[in-house]
């Protein structure tokens, strides 16, 4: 596999996730959209 999110260990920077809870694929924007309850 490879690292595409994530890999900066936990926290609050937008190349940072806290508790992520779901992954999402959007087939007409070709978008993958990753839910993260920690950060706001």
């Amino acid at each position: 596999g490879q690292v595409f999110a994530g890999g900066n260990s936990e926290g609050s920077g937008l190349n940072q996730l806290d508790r992520p809870t779901d992954v999402l694929i959007g087939k007409e924007t070709d978008s993958l959209i990753i839910c993260d309850q920690g950060n706001q």
